[in-house]
């Protein structure tokens, strides 16, 4: 079974001052935290403020080159966990055909995110994960990063 997630926070780690994109259901409580790259989480943060860089980074040429070829992203899944290690998938379609491909989740989100497609994480990966839990309001959050500062992450 699938569930719809959308992303809830885009935080760092204190411990490991790894950033972290945090996937909470739409429909549930359910939350998934997924480790991240610099990277990738500053192609996130990006988009979710809406900031466009002066040349295409590469989720906007995937984008584009997707769009160009008469696809649509129709939905991106996190599929699985393997020893420590979250997978993904890329689902395109054009009319009846459709394709999938295998995705790092970070990548994935940012395409997603670019897309305005769904995200789905598979009912299976909340129950493998060890930190997914359901959210309640005690939890303690840790401090949001600000987009302006993922930059400063990178150097």
């Amino acid at each position: 079974m699938l569930i719809e997630v959308k992303i809830g926070a885009l935080i760092m780690d204190p411990n490991s001052n790894t950033p972290i994109v945090v996937l909470k259901g739409v429909e549930t409580e359910k939350i998934l935290p997924i480790w991240v790259g610099a990277f990738e989480a500053n192609a996130i943060a990006l988009e979710i403020e809406k900031i466009v860089p002066q040349r295409p980074m590469t989720h906007d040429l995937l984008r584009n080159f997707i769009l160009e070829l008469g696809y649509e992203v129709s939905k991106i899944i996190i599929s699985d966990l393997k020893e420590n290690t979250f997978y993904a998938q890329i689902e395109i379609e054009k009319g009846e055909e459709k394709a999938v491909f295998d995705a790092r989740p970070s990548d994935a989100i940012a395409l997603a995110l670019r897309s305005d497609c769904p995200i789905f994480v598979k009912e299976a990966v909340f129950e493998l994960s060890g930190e997914a839990s359901e959210a309640e309001p005690e939890t303690e959050i840790v401090e949001e990063v600000p987009a302006e500062d993922w930059p400063d992450l990178i150097d």
